[in-house]
């Protein structure tokens, strides 16, 4: 048979990235390009400037054409995935009224106020991306979670009028609403233009970023969960029921039709906080990195290889963004004595965000009622075997790792391949795509280790330090 192939794109918040795959989910060729820094013109509003949105993914689908050595003509069409909760003002052709606000900004949690007269469709980050590729007003239903009129239990805009007035979206103000893994248009010859993408190929719907990056994961049943490593960390479950009212989880769309994800607490910042560290070092890193030949995320991993379990007693609190709610917390390192070094602090963080992750699951679990048979670590994260190697450790059950690691690219193409009918349904679809690539098997000693430190002193320390930090946050803030 011939080679069909397929195009996924991970709109995410630090760059825009698109993957052509062919139908068995092998990487072919990709291209990718970084988003411009966030516009923070006052507190509260944080927007993608210009159109950067549209712009990135342009720049990346051209740089993925020009390294593709298929055939054109074989490109059967391609997926969606974008950044969720964020809100983007379109006039009335479909462009931009106002720069896209991000998922920070403080508007987003807030009920849409009609200020700009120009402004006459409310969409999400999806719902503009897919009219800039069809000039269709369509998108994915399973991108619409926050202020938005949803039922989601239908997956479609509520019957209840009441529900709109609160949101205060008229209805002739919203997208066409879509299941994920059906097409909501084709690419036009405009679009084809700017992106290099073939025109007329099918554009088709996925669901909201973390959902699609699940799909690709190959999240499937409540023994498995997926810890998705990104600037936002979170641990996700898949179910098929909408429980309401939960207190130690939410439930958000899947990426597959009237499915389900549950989704802990999560880390603000999370693999932010990582990179932060690494660009405090300095060049330092980069210059040692560059003679040994490896990044310098390998070479920072190689030195805290050296590093025992537990860092030496020294602990990192990832509170380096505070919840609106409660602006006082700060992140901090506590335990410092002479023998820690920069490889204790860089492995402090990666074991900061296994303990906290573990914490917000077993909330999550314990409220479901489930008990985890293994985890699958996604994002780029997961490059690294000393990462895979403390979850597994601090989880205490295995820690799978892909083939293909940011796999929101992956969900995108399984739904492309379900909705041209490549596969006759997801699962299918994910047990042909999506391949594991290592499995880390935990570590008895650290185990043991990590579980004591977490019960008797990682859990507690914020009730200690909180207090502090009410105190020094009228003096600072």
């Amino acid at each position: 048979m011939k080679k069909k192939y397929i195009i996924g794109i991970d709109g995410g918040s630090q760059s825009s990235k698109v993957v052509i795959f062919d139908s068995e989910g092998n990487i072919i060729c990709e291209g990718k390009q970084p988003l411009k820094p966030m516009c923070l013109p006052k507190p509260g509003v944080v927007e993608h400037p210009d159109d950067d949105l549209w712009d990135s993914i342009a720049v990346a689908c051209r740089r993925a054409m020009d390294s593709f050595s298929g055939n054109v003509e074989d490109i059967i069409g391609l997926g969606l995935c974008t950044i969720r909760f964020c809100r983007v003002l379109l006039k009335e052709d479909g462009t931009l009224a106002q720069p896209a606000m991000s998922w920070m900004d403080a508007r987003v949690s807030r009920p849409y106020e009609h200020e700009n007269h120009l402004v006459k469709y409310v969409t999400t980050t999806s719902g503009y991306i897919t009219h800039r590729f069809t000039e269709q007003f369509n998108d994915t239903a399973a991108n619409y979670q926050g202020q938005w009129p949803i039922d989601t239990d239908t997956w479609q805009w509520h019957e209840n009028e009441e529900v709109f007035k609160e949101g205060n979206i008229p209805k002739e103000m919203l997208f066409n609403l879509q299941m994920p893994g059906t097409i909501l248009g084709y690419v036009t010859e405009k679009a084809a233009q700017s992106t290099g993408v073939p025109a007329g190929i099918p554009v088709v719907a996925t669901a909201n970023d973390k959902a699609v990056e699940a799909l690709g994961a190959g999240l499937m049943g409540e023994k498995t969960a997926l810890i998705s490593l990104g600037t936002y960390i979170a641990a996700m479950i898949q179910g098929e029921e909408n429980p309401k009212g939960t207190s130690d989880f939410w439930t958000n769309f899947a990426s597959a039709p009237n499915q389900y994800l549950y989704e802990s607490y999560g880390i603000r910042r999370g693999m932010w906080t990582v990179s932060w560290f690494k660009d405090l070092l300095g060049d330092d890193i980069d210059v040692k990195g560059k003679e040994l030949g490896m990044s310098p995320e390998e070479y920072l991993n190689r030195e805290a290889q050296k590093v025992p379990a537990g860092s030496d007693g020294l602990m990192t609190v990832l509170d380096w963004l505070a919840p609106s709610d409660k602006p006082y917390k700060k992140g901090l390192m506590v335990g410092f004595d002479g023998r820690h070094t920069r490889a204790h602090m860089y492995r402090s963080i990666l074991e900061a965000i296994a303990l906290t992750m573990k914490n917000n699951t077993d909330k999550m679990c314990d409220e479901l009622s489930v008990e985890l048979e293994n985890i699958i670590i996604s994002g780029g994260g997961s490059n690294s075997d000393l990462f895979m190697q403390i979850f597994a450790d601090v989880f205490g059950v295995k820690a799978l790792r892909n083939v293909v690691n940011g796999s929101a690219s992956v969900g995108a193409a399984i739904c492309v391949a379900v909705a041209v009918g490549v596969y006759e349904n997801f699962e299918t679809a994910m047990k042909k795509m999506i391949k594991v690539r290592d499995v880390f098997e935990p570590n008895e000693q650290n185990m043991f280790l990590y579980k004591h430190m977490n019960e008797d002193v990682y859990k507690n320390i914020t009730n200690y330090t909180d207090e502090i930090f009410k105190k020094s946050y009228p003096i600072f803030s």
